[in-house]
């Protein structure tokens, strides 16, 4: 007995929508409300341009003195790149964590405005230093324009007043790492020449009082009968001229080296300010509703037509083959 042919399912699109849209609609209204619980967060930054230092270490000296507090700083990316990296290090989130602040902030949305004192640890409320470094890269974070070489610095939290203060406070203790902590070429010159004229100094009083001795028990060496007496002279007064010469070589290396640290000192300019955002930077409530309220329609839709669909989008789609026509 030959099968009966089987009929499409047809698909009414405006009666079809009428039930999801309504699902969509008070799923929408339902997002809405909660989203209005949630809190706003606002997002202060500042700009800076790092200028290149005037001595040969420049910026890529920073490396080393990096290293010395833990930062570590790849190479290759130039050496403005090592300012980004010392905004995202674990110093930096540590010294912002045990710093305190001053601002307002609400216990909840549709609080009243309070003012704290408190470190930017006890604000986040972590458990322990680990898991409120790992919380601090939602707060702050840095990035660097390529072609403009210009330093972003973000903080985005709860008050408006606390995300200043924080990119205020890491602009000073980058401002400080850079020009208190970091040891440059020309720091460490200077530092190996202040000592090696010491050394040179000591020397050359060491050979005045060698010749003084000498003077006192030959006054008049240069005309005395014994060779042996005048050659030993000779090579003292030529030894103390040397450790003199060597002094001043050195007093002038050390004032060089002085100057170069200072101008191996790279210079951070300051663009824009931290600015007191009055604008919330997020939750996007009219996109959250939109795209929930959009999801939950499409799949409501989607159940209720499941079987249209299985029928137009999942099954072959080839004709079926009549036995009779095989004979």
């Amino acid at each position: 007995m030959p099968d009966m042919p089987h009929s499409p399912i047809t698909l009414d699109l405006k009666a079809s929508l009428k039930r999801p849209f309504k699902r969509a609609a008070g799923v929408g209204i339902a997002a809405a409300v909660i989203t209005l619980f949630m809190p706003n967060y606002y997002k202060s930054d500042a700009r800076l341009l790092p200028v290149e230092a005037k001595g040969a270490g420049g910026l890529g000296n920073l490396s080393a003195a990096a290293g010395a507090f833990g930062v570590a700083l790849p190479g290759g990316e130039g050496s403005d790149a090592n300012f980004t990296d010392i905004l995202q290090s674990r110093w930096m989130k540590e010294n912002l964590l045990q710093t305190e602040f001053t601002f307002h902030a609400r216990s909840w949305r549709f609080g009243t405005d309070t003012l704290r004192h408190e470190t930017l640890y006890a604000y986040l409320d972590a458990r322990n230093m680990d898991r409120a470094v790992k919380a601090m890269d939602k707060v702050l974070s840095a990035s660097r324009d390529l072609k403009s070489k210009v330093i972003t610095i973000s903080a985005e939290t709860k008050s408006p007043e606390l995300s200043q203060e924080i990119v205020q406070r890491a602009t000073a203790l980058l401002n400080e790492f850079v020009l208190e902590k970091s040891q440059t070429r020309g720091s460490e010159k200077a530092a190996f020449a202040e000592a090696r004229l010491a050394d040179a100094r000591k020397a050359m009083d060491k050979a005045e009082a060698t010749l003084l001795a000498f003077l006192e028990a030959n006054r008049n060496y240069q005309v005395s009968a014994d060779p042996a007496v005048r050659l030993r002279g000779a090579r003292l007064e030529a030894d103390l001229n040397l450790r003199r010469q060597l002094v001043t070589t050195l007093a002038i290396n050390r004032e060089q080296a002085l100057l170069d640290a200072k101008n191996d000192v790279p210079i951070l300019n300051l663009l824009d300010k931290a600015n007191l955002p009055i604008d919330k930077s997020k939750p996007h409530r009219s996109i959250i509703v939109l795209l929930v309220a959009l999801l939950t329609g499409l799949g409501a839709w989607g159940w209720d037509n499941r079987a249209w669909i299985r029928e137009r989008l999942l099954e072959d789609d080839s004709e079926p083959v009549n036995p009779t026509s095989m004979e």
